[in-house]
């Protein structure tokens, strides 16, 4: 044999390394924040599909580990489970639809005071206004 056995070679595909690819975890991060900043500063809420942003291996799971749990969680059955859960930073929740399997179907991050889906739709609180007057009649008071 010759002497080549002995000189390092270095193999360059000249792909990305995967971190390097599929890396917005770091830049949603930085969209959360620039939405967070609005909510306090304007009141405007932001709400963010990510299930529709490209997501490499590991992409969704480094999001939500940075983002944390909250101590709000709400669970509610309307055409499918919806999981809503505050992260560990107020006024950032994470809401998952989940299909009949358990699967994501959608997720969303919204930045505001209170997620839309858990705030009273008008109708339903005119109902209830017309149920408890009811009540209170029916019962005399």
């Amino acid at each position: 044999m010759s002497g080549l056995s002995g000189i390092g070679v270095k193999v360059e595909s000249g792909a990305a390394a995967p971190d390097e690819i599929y890396a917005n975890t770091l830049p949603l991060l930085h969209e959360i924040r620039h939405a967070l900043a609005r909510l306090v500063e304007s009141g405007e809420p932001t709400v963010i599909d990510i299930q529709s942003i490209p997501m490499g291996p590991g992409d969704m799971n480094r999001l939500m580990d940075a983002l944390g749990e909250g101590e709000v969680r709400a669970e509610f059955e309307a055409l499918g489970k919806t999981v809503i859960r505050e992260s560990r930073y107020g006024g950032v929740w994470i809401i998952e639809h989940l299909n009949g399997s358990g699967g994501v179907a959608g997720r969303f991050i919204e930045i505001t005071w209170v997620p839309s889906l858990l705030q009273a739709q008008r109708e339903d609180v005119e109902a209830g206004l017309e149920a408890l007057a009811d009540a209170l009649a029916a019962a005399g008071n």
